[in-house]
This record gives structure tokens, C-alpha cells and sequence, in this order.
């Protein structure tokens, strides 16, 4: 799977994924070969690109839920823009309560994993993406944290809220999230500011939601307890929620860093992020599981056939060079072998059926 701008798109070339209305009335199925009106649509809809399949290539694995989650996706965004505009004219945002509720229902209560699939984004609706996944992946992560049902709301709230200041921001840098120049970082502080009075002014919002967007902005250090008690929990999810969403999503300026880069970052990085919601949100979402295909510091390559739910980066690996299994969990492996990253592909999951998988393991 590859990803091809709008510009480049070419009648004949297969759709890798499914394309939805605002509605989710399907359009284009997967595997569907672009007319020249496809490629007229794409490009009336403001789409940046889309995933294609190589000549050759099988269409990827794609589960109910996840084709579930892309429709999901597709069709929110329309509301959280409309939410958003509506505020920023200093309106009634009509759809809120409606759309967080609907998140929490979906993704607030899940017991399993699931496949967190990023959605393009262009300069013009990365505001309205990227608040719409923060508030997914703050649903998912409260619901692990066993926070109560009115504080999980108020922290999908406010996380679909928080960041509603980069609308005040010039289009071009609306998706740009680090390397400011000292004026585009005066600018963005200023934004922000002006975002959190939009927010604090609204009638519609409670109180709870407007302190955990005006707590957001603040620099907090969690390397100790000391310092890091008395921060709200949803100020802790959106947090973590926020980095993982800007690295792992593609937008027209920058290509996204792996998810094993995010979390190794997470991990690692203890001033900054809470280490427990970051456990959470790994307890939320597929990282390395069973198909992945990745880069061993041995300069290996090979295929995950197990996942790890203690630590995602140690899963169980099928060498491809040397058909030998490792299993990084293991003191003696982790010692010398780690996994360096998935491989640079579009989608790195191959299919497996499970009875391959368990012949492996067994061996």
C-alpha cells in the first residue's frame, strides 16, 4: 500500500481503503479501480490523497470494527468542524454533547484492543481531525484508567475543545506542531490563549471542561509524585492522547513518525507524560500485533506472530532471513536484540491465518 497525492492519482489505480460521504453512505469501496469522476470526487471532497494498492498487491487485512472505525471517522468530523466553527463565531455548538456521547458509547466501554487507524489530513481540516482522534483516544484511555462516567465525559469534551485556538492560526500553519520560528511561537501562544477564552466565555460548556482546558496549557513536570498529584487525570489523558495523535498522523508537510517511535518516546520521556495513562493508552490499542512486519537492531527483518500485553515492544518475532523465532521478551534476547522499528510500508500487516501463527510458536 502506498500513499498518493491528489495530483497524482491515475485512473485504474485500486483504493486501499473505503471512501465515505459526511453521511457514511459508502462511495468507493476497497479494491475499487479509480474512474476519471473517482478521481474528480477525491479531489471536490479536499482530500490531500489516498491510499492505493501496488499492482500486485492482496487487499490488506481490515476487520468490521476497524472499516466500523474509518466510517466513524469520516462521519464526525463533519459534526466536530461544525462544532468548532460555531464557537469560534461565538455560537451554540449544536452537536457537541451529542458527538462526545456517541464517542464514550463507541470507545469509552471497549475491554479489547483496537486497531487506532489514522486518517489523512490536509491543512484545512487537521484542527477538526486531530481533535476528533484526541477525543477517541481519551475515551479509550479514561475507560482504562476506571475513571466515573461524568468525569470520562468531561475529559472527551474537552479534549474534542482544547486545541479549538489553532483555528486562529494561519491555514498553513494549523497543522504544524513543533520547530516554530520565534514569531510563528508568539503567534501559536496567542492562539491558544484565545482559543481557552472562547472556551471559558461559552455558556454551553461546564466548568469542569473549562478548567481542564485552561489546566492543558499549563507546563507541568511528572517526574516525581510530588510534583505531578495534584494534576486533573484529564489533563494527564489529553496529554498523552495529543502527542500520539500529532506524531503518528499524516498531513501535506510531514510524513509520520511509527508507532514504536511514539510509544519508545512515551515511555522514555517521564517529565512529561504520566507513566500510567501512557500504560493505559498501550492497553488501548494495537501496537506490534500479530502480522506486523518489522526492522530487528540486528538488521533483520520479520514478522510479529505474537503480541506483548505486558510490553508491546517485545512481541514474539518470526525472523524472515533466518526463519528463527525470537522472543524479545525473554532476558537473553531483550539483552542483545530489540525491534528498531515497523517496516517503511503503508501497511505492514500481512495476513496470517492463526493455525500458521500457533505452528510457529509450537515449534
Amino acid at each position: 500500500m502506498i500513499f498518493v497525492p491528489t495530483d497524482d492519482l491515475k485512473v485504474g489505480m485500486r483504493l486501499a481503503k473505503p471512501i465515505y460521504n459526511k453521511n457514511g453512505v459508502l462511495l468507493y469501496e476497497r479494491n475499487t479501480k479509480l474512474t476519471l469522476q473517482g478521481i474528480y470526487s477525491v479531489k471536490n471532497f479536499g482530500l490531500i490523497g489516498l491510499y492505493i494498492l501496488e499492482p500486485a498487491e492482496p487487499l490488506p487485512p481490515m476487520s468490521a470494527e476497524d472499516i466500523e472505525f474509518e466510517r466513524f471517522q469520516t462521519m464526525a468530523v463533519f459534526s466536530i468542524k461544525d462544532d468548532l466553527k460555531a464557537l469560534k463565531s461565538g455560537k451554540r455548538p449544536g452537536e457537541l454533547m451529542i458527538l462526545a456521547n456517541q464517542i464514550v458509547r463507541m470507545y469509552g466501554n471497549l475491554e479489547h484492543k483496537i486497531n487506532f487507524t489514522q486518517n489523512l489530513r490536509s491543512p484545512e481540516d487537521y484542527v477538526y481531525k486531530h481533535a476528533l482522534n484526541v477525543g477517541i483516544l481519551a475515551a479509550l484511555i479514561s475507560h482504562k484508567l476506571h475513571v466515573d462516567s461524568s468525569e470520562q465525559l468531561n475529559i472527551v469534551v474537552a479534549a474534542l475543545l482544547y486545541d479549538i485556538g489553532r483555528l486562529f492560526l494561519p491555514t498553513k500553519m494549523q497543522n504544524k506542531t513543533d520547530d516554530f520560528s520565534a514569531e510563528e511561537y508568539q503567534m501559536y501562544r496567542k492562539a491558544q490563549l484565545d482559543g481557552g477564552k472562547i472556551i471559558n466565555d461559552s455558556v454551553d460548556i461546564n466548568n469542569s471542561v473549562k478548567r481542564l482546558v485552561k489546566s492543558w496549557q499549563e507546563d507541568y513536570d511528572y517526574s516525581s509524585e510530588a510534583n505531578s498529584k495534584n494534576i486533573p487525570w484529564g489533563v494527564r489523558v489529553i496529554q498523552v492522547a495529543h502527542y500520539y495523535d500529532v506524531k503518528t498522523a499524516m498531513n501535506l508537510y510531514e510524513e509520520p513518525v511509527s508507532e514504536v517511535w511514539v510509544v519508545r518516546s512515551l515511555l522514555e520521556n517521564a517529565r512529561s507524560f504520566d507513566k500510567t495513562v501512557v500504560k493505559a493508552l498501550l492497553d488501548s490499542i494495537r501496537i506490534l500485533s500479530p502480522g506486523v512486519c518489522v526492522e530487528l537492531t540486528n538488521r533483520e527483518r520479520g514478522l510479529v506472530i505474537r503480541e506483548n500485553d505486558k510490553n508491546p515492544l517485545q512481541p514474539i518475532v518470526l525472523s524472515f532471513d533466518k526463519n528463527q523465532v525470537y522472543d524479545l521478551s525473554s532476558e537473553r534476547a531483550a539483552a542483545t536484540l530489540q525491534i528498531k522499528d515497523v517496516m517503511k510500508t503503508m501497511d505492514n500487516r500481512i495476513v496470517v491465518d492463526d493455525s500458521t501463527l500457533q505452528e510457529y510458536l509450537n515449534q
